[in-house]
């Protein structure tokens, strides 16, 4: 199975055939999370064989004032990892790694009771948590001195020389996000508002746009404001702008913008010696040329000294990236109590039957 441009799927099974379990000639089998506002992805494998197992659900986890619902989240995991468990033969799963959206949204609530209910369910020995951006990284560059920018509805870079952590953005759409999509989004909604006015800077194929999408312009603080998925409806809007830039200069201008504070947040975060790589993951980089052409320009202009290179993969591979290497005892991604902590849980291995 291939991925993007023909290469490799990386998470693709590793055989159609049923696996053997892990056994005396394997380090043992982990399990890889990667939890978001779209649902929950599971990964189960081994070092020696890969991912052999995978499962989806589209449900997000529910959040509370405490963070992630412990409860609700191993109700989604039990019976996804047992039945990847059983598909792939793995029955050892030693070692778990979480990926979700920062860890202050993990809450003390997962941190506190997580441990002993992987280990309970699954026999997890060793269990990492994982702020999403950190297996964005690990998914794009691996363990290698860099940058990474990850955009979507919101915008985070993070950097490391492999010491230590730098993190730029990611402060939500109210504050920051700048270059994401909600801020994209908002800002072609505000470039045809304009248009309606008669204000200098409008875009009257914004407003075109605005209007088929939303309705009646007058309508729309009624529409956005209340919304709790507030940037979520904003980062909708902008394929439009993007559909518009070619031949609109005020849409291609927010799209420059973008990219200059994409590409400004890269420069904050990436280490400034030696041969750093720079690497740009999420669904907005889907857009193409119309983002893509002005953020190569502004990257060269701001990080000479970096390679540019595409994203291996996600965060879900980020996430098996970070399981394979602390099963080896090899993981050269730095701790951080903010970003990845690892944990070692009493019980380790569970026998032969567990699942």
């Amino acid at each position: 199975m291939t991925g993007p441009a023909g290469r490799p799927d990386p998470l693709a099974p590793a055989a159609r055939e049923r696996p053997d379990p892990a056994g005396p000639g394997d380090p043992g089998g982990y399990l890889a999370v990667d939890s978001g506002g779209s649902g929950l992805r599971v990964a189960v494998g081994t070092v020696a064989r890969g991912v052999l197992a995978r499962r989806r659900s589209d449900e997000p986890v529910r959040t509370g004032p405490r963070g992630i619902d412990p409860e609700h989240l191993m109700a989604q995991l039990v019976p996804m990892v047992r039945s990847s468990a059983e598909e792939s033969g793995v029955t050892a799963l030693g070692t778990a790694v979480l990926g979700a959206t920062g860890l202050a949204t993990l809450g003390e609530a997962l941190r506190a009771e997580l441990p002993t209910a992987m280990e309970r369910e699954f026999g997890v020995g060793t269990l990492a948590l994982a702020a999403d951006a950190v297996t964005a990284y690990a998914g794009a560059l691996g363990p290698r001195p860099g940058a990474v920018v990850a955009a979507g509805t919101g915008l985070i870079a993070l950097g490391t020389d492999l010491t230590g952590w730098r993190r730029a953005d990611g402060w939500g759409h109210l504050l920051g996000d700048c270059g994401g999509g909600a801020w994209i989004g908002r800002a072609g909604l505000e470039a045809a508002l304009r248009a309606f006015d008669g204000r200098a800077g409008g875009s009257p194929a914004l407003l075109a746009a605005v209007e088929r999408q939303f309705g009646p312009v007058p309508g729309l603080p009624g529409l956005l404001y209340p919304r709790a998925d507030r940037p979520a409806v904003l980062a909708s809007f902008a394929p439009r702008v993007a559909e518009c830039a070619g031949d609109d200069p005020v849409a291609a201008g927010i799209l420059r913008s973008a990219a200059r504070e994409m590409a400004a947040s890269a420069a904050a975060v990436c280490p400034a010696g030696g041969e750093p790589r720079v690497a740009f993951t999420g669904g907005l980089f889907g857009m193409g040329d119309v983002l893509v052409v002005p953020l190569a320009e502004e990257l060269a202009r701001l990080l000479p000294h970096a390679e540019r290179v595409p994203a291996a993969g996600d965060p879900l591979l980020g996430s098996v990236r970070i399981a394979s290497e602390l099963v080896t005892g090899s993981l050269s991604l730095p701790r951080d109590e903010a970003l990845l902590t690892v944990t070692s849980v009493r019980g380790g291995y569970p026998p032969a039957d567990h699942f």
